[in-house]
């Protein structure tokens, strides 16, 4: 396989991959991935993108889950009980 910016070889290594989104961020120290050997450019296959995805899909579901809105100042809040934090 070739990179496409310098046309040097890509090596089945691991790459880090972070996102940050709304509340939240997200970090992964190794996730298999194609390495440019020459500029360091860094491809995921279809297989490692879907769990990426999947896993960004499922915080922000979640997410949703944990924060309600406050109507008084439109800013969105966490729903914390006498126990903690709950689900509505």
């Amino acid at each position: 396989m070739e990179c496409i910016y310098c046309k040097g070889h890509m090596e089945k290594k691991t790459a880090p991959f972070s996102i940050q989104k709304n509340s939240y961020y997200l970090h992964w120290d190794a996730i298999p991935a194609f390495v440019c050997n020459q500029c360091g450019e860094v491809y995921f296959a279809e297989h490692e993108v879907d769990v990426i995805q999947s896993a960004i899909s499922e915080l922000d579901r979640k997410n949703a889950e944990f924060y309600t809105p406050d109507l008084s100042t439109g800013q969105k809040v966490a729903k914390v009980g006498r126990k903690g934090f709950y689900k509505r």
